[in-house]
């Protein structure tokens, strides 16, 4: 009997993520590439379309401390990234071609503030908030990983 209402809560979970309209869900199954800041090893999901990035990290409740996202821009421009729908306090990285941080933003959940580069970059990478400061790694520091590579030789 234990069995069964297990089973049973676990299919109404199911359920009632699935009845969740699609926008309301975070994305979960995008593209991953690694990423070292230092002697950290970063497991980043890709956002690389229009509507990859605009959804985001929305709607997420966690994420784990060696995970983020890298936004991907086609071209280096000024990017600016605001909180709208988007639960977990970020700090963003904005990175040049060559792996550079040009400088970092901290962002408070749900908040239509908006966070912009300083110069032009093409690539975005969102932590948990605090992730940067409790490793060093600040404006000037490199990223390293095959996004930025073919900008290094």
């Amino acid at each position: 009997m234990k069995a069964l209402l297990t089973l049973v809560a676990a299919a109404l979970s199911v359920g009632a993520a699935l009845a969740q309209p699609a926008a309301n869900r975070p994305q979960m199954d995008l593209p991953r590439v690694k990423i070292s800041a230092g002697m950290h090893v970063i497991d980043a999901q890709v956002a690389a379309t229009d509507a990859q990035r605009s959804t985001g990290l929305m709607f997420r409740k966690e994420m784990p401390q060696h995970e983020g996202m890298l936004f991907v821009f086609e071209q280096p421009g000024v990017q600016c990234f605001w909180m709208k729908n988007t639960l977990l306090p970020l700090t963003a990285a904005f990175v040049a071609d060559d792996g550079t941080i040009v400088n970092l933003a901290d962002m408070k959940p749900q908040t239509l503030d908006s966070h912009c580069s300083t110069k032009p970059v093409r690539y975005v990478l969102e932590m948990n908030q605090g992730w940067f400061e409790r490793r060093a790694i600040r404006a000037g520091s490199k990223l390293g990983g095959a996004p930025f590579d073919a900008a290094r030789r």
